[in-house]
């Protein structure tokens, strides 16, 4: 089975060098020997490579003066005029509907793009999207690209390549000092910066003339998309035009001109001849996309593709009132050693303590932590209803994540909240709109909701975790409208939480149970199911090696 395992490194280097460090002075009496080891790895781990100084950073703003594109009159016609307080969104549950919409806003700009990820992985989705950009910079566009360097491991001479391109921007975000090698060693390699290389840029944003834009859960790879074998994520995106546009481009904005956004042609060897960069970055993606993939005519919610509304100049939207919510990128400075959380965090925080009677919750990675089960428990003393849906050990691409958030199980349903864990998909399931992918593969939750008092609906990149809280900046929006909330509502009671295992405690066997719903007949599991006994054992020992807010 396939686990990204995206956290892992950062993880295991961190727990490797303290825990030797740890043992290497606990023994020093008994052992000179082995603290001896301890130091020579641990500068071997360190190393001395560090990024360059004094780098040029050329600041830039968003384009305004687009009124004459074509999307911004797709924007103005999709939008009514007697209302410009409030935003036109567009839910986007799935996979393939959602790389489209990028493609076809892409492939519709006439002034700027502007994009931010966590990851654009080095696969057939990755290439063709990059490809995309280049096209669209050959027409003239002016592209940004914001990269987090953690996951662009092997990927310099691409993206150098896409920077060689006329009207191309390239920059990488709060990189390691260590270029080449996997992301374990240059993880590993990197650990005298760990204060600050720990810190990543978790944010997803795609910025079209201004005029529309897509934020959400998605990274840009093959499994977010439904294009991966044999897991693909079950993610969801929203698709956004009015007001909160400019709102979003300020905070792309303000991690593009940061001091932590370096240059891609500063990072490594300078490229002798851009002309051959250029023709091996169009190489590489020249085959990106040619065998189309399959897409749906209709998505769960009943929405035809944007790209076919894009063509016939007006996009289906809910009208509603957007606040958006995001870190600063000083967030990852080197010297912010606060674990106070951040704004993010605080924005849904507050969002679930003005419920009054209902809050549902998804997030793959649920670990809640000392603050948020206060609200939770506050909701509790005031009869709110409470759900929270996760992944379950046989779904997560984390496994010491859900080893947190188990830790937290008894005490979430004693205080009478229900929990739900995603079940992975039968074979035999012709749902397919469940896991977004190619029938039979492993669906695993990624998208991060908030829904409360079937009003309000928050959607961004920021798990609830103590990792999103403190150490990754993250962006969310947090939405006034019953009826996308009714939607994510309907996708997660329909088709997600009957394809969950409820989990239970009774105070008879004072123990957990997890419950199938199998039609009229539940099957209840005693045990966790996809559970053994020596892989809990092996996750409860990596488990005392790392801090909770590290998972």
């Amino acid at each position: 089975m396939k686990t990204t395992l995206k956290r892992w490194p950062m993880l295991i280097a961190h727990s490797i060098g303290m825990r030797l460090m740890e043992i290497g002075l606990a023994q020093a009496r008994a052992g000179v020997a082995l603290l001896v080891f301890a130091v020579v790895l641990l500068g071997m781990l360190t190393g001395c490579a560090s990024l360059p100084d004094n780098v040029p950073r050329p600041a830039s703003q968003t384009i305004t003066d687009v009124s004459a594109t074509r999307l911004a009159s797709v924007a103005a016609a999709s939008m009514p005029a007697d209302e410009p307080q409030l935003s036109g969104m567009r839910l986007l549950p799935a996979g393939d509907q959602a790389f489209e919409a990028r493609i076809a806003l892409a492939r519709a700009a006439e002034k700027s793009i502007d994009a931010q990820y966590y990851q654009i992985a080095d696969d057939t989705s990755g290439r063709q999207f990059l490809r995309e950009l280049s096209d669209a910079a050959a027409r003239g566009v002016r592209v940004r690209i914001l990269l987090d360097d953690l996951h662009a491991t092997g990927e310099d001479a691409l993206l150098a390549g896409l920077a060689a391109q006329p009207n191309v921007e390239v920059r990488m975000f709060n990189p390691l000092p260590v270029r080449n090698g996997s992301v374990r060693s240059r993880v590993l390699l990197s650990m005298h910066e760990f204060s600050r290389i720990n810190r990543r840029m978790h944010n997803k944003l795609f910025i079209v003339d201004n005029a529309f834009a897509i934020s959400g859960g998605r990274n840009i790879g093959d499994e977010y998309f439904g294009r991966s074998e044999p897991a693909n994520f079950i993610d969801m995106d929203m698709l956004s035009t009015g007001r909160v546009v400019p709102e979003m481009a300020a905070v792309f904005d303000a991690y593009w001109n940061s001091q932590h956004a370096y240059p891609i042609e500063n990072l490594g060897a300078p490229a002798a001849d851009v002309a051959a960069a250029r023709r091996r970055f169009e190489q590489s993606v020249r085959d990106a996309g040619v065998v189309a993939m399959p897409i749906r005519a209709r998505d769960s919610l009943d929405q035809s593709s944007v790209a076919t509304q894009l063509a016939g100049g007006r996009v289906d939207l809910h009208m509603a009132a957007v606040r958006v919510v995001a870190d600063a990128p000083r967030k990852v400075d080197a010297g912010n050693g606060s674990l106070t959380d951040g704004v993010v965090m605080d924005g849904n925080l507050d969002l679930l303590q003005s419920a009054r009677s209902e809050v549902l919750l998804a997030s793959p990675y649920f670990i809640p932590g000392r603050r948020t089960m206060e609200v939770l428990q506050q909701a509790a003393d005031s009869a709110v209803s409470v759900s929270v849906m996760t992944n379950s050990l046989a779904t997560t691409d984390e496994p010491l994540a859900h080893f947190g958030y188990a830790r937290y199980r008894v005490a979430l349903l004693k205080m009478r909240v229900a929990l739900y864990e995603l079940m992975p998909d039968d074979d035999d399931d012709e749902r397919a709109s469940i896991a977004d992918g190619p029938h039979g593969s492993l669906g695993r939750l990624h998208a991060k909701l908030a829904v409360v008092d079937q009003r309000w609906l928050s959607i961004g990149s920021m798990n609830m975790d103590r990792r999103s809280a403190h150490s990754n900046t993250e962006m969310s929006l947090i939405i006034d409208s019953p009826a996308l909330a009714a939607q994510v509502t309907t996708l997660l009671r329909t088709e997600r939480m009957p394809q969950s295992y409820q989990v239970r405690y009774t105070d008879d066997s004072q123990r957990l149970q997890w419950v199938e719903q199998n039609g009229r007949n539940p099957v209840v599991y005693a045990g966790e199911p996809d559970s053994t006994w020596g892989r809990r054992l092996r996750l409860s020992v990596l488990a005392t090696l790392v801090d909770e807010d590290l998972l």
